[in-house]
């Protein structure tokens, strides 16, 4: 299985950073294959803009949507976009690393979606989502957050995880076609001892041993 972790922290001794190492070395023993896009470390630029693109659909009115689609059928990607494209296209798995902020993904991590999720035209007059492609790809979350598993409860003031990560997993992962997993959260590590911080990586150990014969949680088919 060749699974692609885009990850994202500025502290390379973070826990996020554990568990990145974690997945790498897990899923590596396991036989898989893994790239790790680190996007701290790239200095990935999350801004969309002409700047995606070595070629142009129209000089005159700038379009995301069509500039992508006239890029994907010119080989028109800038160098940066392009090599994350690759890895995409090579990958089964996606797995996104990231501390939960403002009950979403960084922003770096962000405009990496904006930037390497790309539309293309089906005809004159409709897109749909193609991340190079996506359809039928496995996606996961793995985060951290700041608050308790508390919070995020039924009737917690932030709302369950389900909540809060739904416009991620339809309006991101399943408009682009893939098949989403259970996310795995760490819930507040920064406030546990290490004892609790090791037995967090164990379950996330347990859990990436069996990622293959994972099923998709039940979502709306978006893309077509």
């Amino acid at each position: 299985m060749n699974t692609l972790i885009v990850y994202w922290h500025p502290e390379p001794a973070s826990f996020n950073a554990a568990m990145l190492r974690t997945a790498s070395r897990v899923l590596t023993a396991e036989g898989h294959e893994v790239q790790i896009s680190d996007l701290h470390e790239l200095a990935f630029n999350p801004v969309s803009g002409r700047h995606n693109f070595i070629t142009t659909a129209n000089p005159d009115y700038f379009k995301q949507q069509d500039e992508e689609a006239h890029a994907a059928r010119h080989d028109g990607f800038a160098e940066d976009i392009h090599t994350e494209r690759q890895k995409l296209a090579w990958c089964d798995l996606l797995i996104f690393q990231f501390p939960l902020w403002w009950s979403g993904m960084p922003a770096m991590m962000k405009g990496w979606v904006d930037r390497v999720f790309t539309c293309q035209h089906d005809d004159e007059t409709k897109y749909r989502c193609e991340a190079a492609p996506c359809k039928g790809k496995r996606a996961m979350l793995s985060l951290t957050t700041g608050g308790p598993a508390s919070q995020y409860s039924a009737g917690g003031p932030l709302g369950t995880m389900p909540e809060v990560l739904g416009p991620i997993h339809k309006g991101m992962l399943a408009l682009a076609g893939f098949q989403v997993l259970e996310p795995f959260v760490a819930y507040q590590p920064a406030c546990l001892c290490e004892h609790g911080r090791i037995a967090l990586l164990e379950q996330y150990t347990h859990r990436l041993r069996g990622l293959e014969q994972e099923t998709a949680i039940p979502l709306p088919s978006l893309c077509n």
